[in-house]
């Protein structure tokens, strides 16, 4: 077949274009700008293509998948749509969930949901059934080491693992045979408005496995942290939360019979993924220092990340910097956002400005909310504010060596430990 991608820069599609590369098929693809991932896919022999265009749809397609972040007014999605339409040809068009949902009938799918943690929960499980032979096929929302620095494994069984977004209810396209919630949290609240709506979201989502299904998921904390002793000793990766995300794994595992000694073997091997909690050691002029690059951008993303640096490094001296994502989590989130950098164990918080989602911004959100007005609530002599274009030059001033940074966001804020 001959598949076209829009939006093949996204974390998902990528993975799914990668999949169907391994399966022989021809693929192209287009985004609005060049990225590490549209450069790692163009070298495994992708088609890439930057910037949107009518003419990089042509007649002789299979099947066009568009990413849950493409307008209607796309140009590709317009003439893909109008070949479709009008030329009467038997060109296929799904979005990405869609299109990932039609794999999940003919794999025996494990989906991994939740606010937090399903991309490290997601590689975890992977990691494991790789180890215990079972060969998997992996998708995730991450780059793994272990996959050769890829957001995708290719595997030769019937297994399918696979990180299942709530976002625009995404994961309602999935049928899997083995659900994983990490959690459920007031998050994406520009596409569900309430917490109400997300957990219905996720009520539906649990419904749709069948009689023979599993569900995993945090019911009963106390008894999870007892279960942790054996859990928290053997792995590499910081947090309480992380222990969590491989407690999952465990579970899974034991659903499918895979012995204990192999999952302890596969998680004291895990050794984190790209922006999770990922440790660096650099030389900034004089100054030696550790850098970590998180992706955190919830207010519990951001707790459980900062607590995790604090006690791995209980007598260095901190910093953060912070690049709020989106307004408009900006805004129904603002009061939480204080309350965490208000009570943050660190010494020192610098909040840059906020990162512009396209295509999931409004005006009137945009223009009411800031980074300055975030900084100004908190009040905090230790909590500054200063933008993005300012941040090199403060830091080679101001940070000594032996101290932590922690550069936090979803954004593009990773690129500033690039600059050094």
């Amino acid at each position: 077949m001959k598949i076209h991608f829009i939006g093949i820069g996204g974390i998902g599609v990528s993975a799914l274009a990668q999949y169907y590369l391994a399966k022989g098929h021809e693929i192209s693809g287009s985004d609005l700008v060049a990225s590490e991932i549209t450069e790692y896919l163009e070298k495994k022999g992708v088609k890439i293509i930057i910037g949107n265009s009518a003419e990089n749809i042509s007649q002789d397609l299979d099947l066009v998948v568009y990413s849950p972040a493409v307008k209607k007014d796309n140009p590709e999605l317009i003439e893909a749509l109008k070949i479709k339409n009008y030329k009467n040809l038997k060109i296929k068009i799904k979005s990405y969930p869609e299109a990932l949902g039609d794999l999940t009938k003919e794999y025996y799918t494990i989906a991994i949901a939740g606010a937090h943690g399903k991309s490290t929960t997601t590689a975890m499980i992977g990691l494991v059934l790789t180890k215990a032979g079972f060969d998997p096929t992996v998708i995730v929302g991450t780059k793994v080491k272990e996959f050769g620095g890829s957001n995708f494994r290719m595997g030769k069984s019937k297994y399918l693992v696979i990180e299942a977004c709530e976002y625009d209810s995404s994961f309602l396209h999935y049928l899997p045979k083995i659900i994983v919630v990490t959690n459920i949290d007031k998050e994406h609240l520009d596409y569900f408005k309430t917490f109400a709506n997300v957990k219905k979201a996720f009520k539906n989502f649990i419904a749709k496995l069948p009689p023979s299904g599993f569900l995993v998921f945090n019911k009963r904390p106390s008894m999870r942290q007892k279960r942790a002793a054996k859990i928290k000793k053997i792995l590499k990766v910081p947090g309480m939360h992380n222990v969590f995300n491989a407690l999952d794994a465990l579970e899974v595992a034991r659903i499918l019979k895979i012995k204990d000694e192999i999952t302890f073997q596969a998680l004291s091997e895990f050794t984190g993924t790209w922006r999770r909690f990922e440790e660096k050691e650099l030389k900034i002029e004089n100054c030696k220092l550790k850098i970590i690059s998180d992706y955190a951008h919830h207010p519990n993303e951001i707790i459980a990340t900062l607590k995790a640096a604090r006690e791995k490094y209980p007598k260095k001296k901190i910093w953060c910097i912070f690049q709020p994502h989106q307004y408009q989590r900006t805004h129904y989130l603002f009061n939480d956002f204080v309350k965490v950098f208000r009570n943050a164990k660190i010494d020192k918080t610098i909040i840059t400005d906020i990162y512009d989602v396209a295509g999931r911004e409004t005006k009137k959100i945009s223009a009411d909310v800031s980074s300055k007005k975030l900084v100004k609530k908190i009040a905090k002599k230790n909590v500054i504010y200063l933008p993005m274009a300012s941040l090199e030059k403060f830091i080679k001033e101001n940070i000594k060596s032996g101290e932590v940074l922690i550069i936090m966001g979803a954004g593009d804020i990773y690129k500033l430990a690039e600059k050094f």
